[in-house]
């Protein structure tokens, strides 16, 4: 029997590595339209719905609610099990360095509080979902999140920028890795609870080690620079962007890691790309 999926967001970083990893591993995928498809009946008769949309900053408190209501909707009619990314917004500046499946979410802030009461919905919707949690993303292409955006974006020029204290460990995922254990845990989903929330550990690396990592990567020493915010705070009162980016500032400066015991109790022989293979992908193509 061919396994299905839809995939809501595929231009999107993570629905575009979750479509590219289901067709790896012979899936039939379908991406969702927009502009021309109806979601109940694409949804129909699928396996999984991965919910790859994610709305600017901005937006977050006037669409997500709406968003997460419909493809709950829509998974429900279907019956499919839906994929969902999380991140670590759920959890607030005062959250642990360690951060696991039952870690409790308190975030307050309006970011933080807009995941947290997407994240409820979820879990209490009933519908069968895999909450994928990571940290920052790492891609291999530029795709406007803050790693290739500001950290590498002078890179070629030899400078390296980091936004928040260089001795601080920070969260990353590389995006191949998390879609491939999506699937991997897909493809068990037997053995999972009707929600089931896994950390994805990815790599826990300070501004410091990570300049190291890129630098192994690239073959070069790189200049290292820290990111001015100033800018961005004086526009934060007048551009709504601005103001929810200050807003999360606390994350450069907050230690955090993702506890990685959930996903090696569910997929023991997954291994990870290797971190300065994975940076050498990530900054290829610039």
């Amino acid at each position: 029997m061919q396994k299905t999926a839809l995939i809501l967001g595929t231009s999107g970083r993570f629905g575009r590595h979750m479509a590219a990893a289901f067709q790896a591993r012979g899936w039939s995928v379908t991406p969702f339209d927009r502009a021309r498809d109806d979601l109940a009946e694409a949804a129909r008769g699928k396996d999984i719905i991965v919910q790859g949309w994610n709305p600017s900053y901005q937006h977050w408190q006037a669409q997500v609610p709406g968003q997460t209501a419909r493809v709950i909707a829509a998974a429900r009619e279907s019956g499919a099990r839906v994929i969902l990314p999380g991140n670590v917004y759920v959890y607030g500046p005062d959250m642990p360095s360690r951060l696991a499946a039952d870690t409790p979410h308190r975030a307050q802030n309006p970011l933080g509080r807009v995941r947290r009461e997407m994240e409820a919905a979820w879990r209490a919707s009933g519908v069968p979902t895999i909450l994928l949690r990571a940290g920052d993303f790492i891609d291999i292409q530029a795709s406007g999140n803050w790693f290739d955006r500001v950290l590498t974006a002078r890179l070629s020029r030899g400078t390296f920028t980091y936004m928040g204290s260089w001795d601080v460990p920070h969260a990353w995922a590389f995006l191949p890795d998390l879609a491939r254990a999506a699937v991997d845990l897909t493809e068990r989903r037997d053995r999972l609870a009707r929600f089931e929330e896994v950390p994805f550990p990815g790599y826990t690396l300070t501004g410091t080690e990570l300049a190291g990592a890129l630098e192994q990567a690239t073959g070069r020493s790189l200049r290292r620079k820290s990111f001015n915010w100033t800018m961005f705070r004086a526009l934060a009162p007048v551009w709504p962007l601005m103001r929810h980016v200050v807003e999360m500032r606390y994350l450069w400066d907050g230690p955090h890691a993702l506890d990685g015991e959930r996903l090696r109790a569910l997929l023991p022989d997954f291994r990870p790309t290797p971190l300065v293979e994975a940076l050498r992908q990530a900054v290829a193509a610039w």
